[in-house]
């Protein structure tokens, strides 16, 4: 079974949603904005990510390479290419639901690696 998921991070705290092939959520949680916190939460969860989608911002470059040099399969999605997407969405703005939103746009291509 392939997984996706979305990282909307801040400074702090990096909150994710990881869905299935089938988009059913599986896991959504907060963890540290910090590459090795990252890593080790998806160590931790036993899933093989086909896709890590995360927005463009100030941490990008360095959770980027911290992800992609541990074997994440990490990618950058331009920030007026996820709006776009996501503004045809009616849905509740929070932390993790733009989780979920960087989520739903990693597998359908819209995405650029850093």
């Amino acid at each position: 079974m392939s997984y996706f998921a979305g990282l909307d991070v801040s400074l702090e705290e990096t909150a994710l949603c990881i869905v299935d092939d089938a988009g059913r959520i599986v896991r959504e949680a907060r963890v540290a904005s910090e590459p090795e916190a990252l890593v080790a939460f998806f160590a931790a969860c036993e899933m093989t990510m086909e896709r890590v989608g995360l927005e463009a911002c100030s941490l990008t470059a360095w959770l980027h390479a911290g992800l992609t040099e541990a074997g994440v399969p990490a990618i950058c999605i331009e920030a007026r290419q996820a709006k776009a997407t996501m503004g045809r969405c009616r849905t509740r703005r929070t932390a993790t639901t733009r989780a979920g939103s960087r989520r739903s746009c990693a597998p359908v291509g819209i995405a650029r690696c850093t």
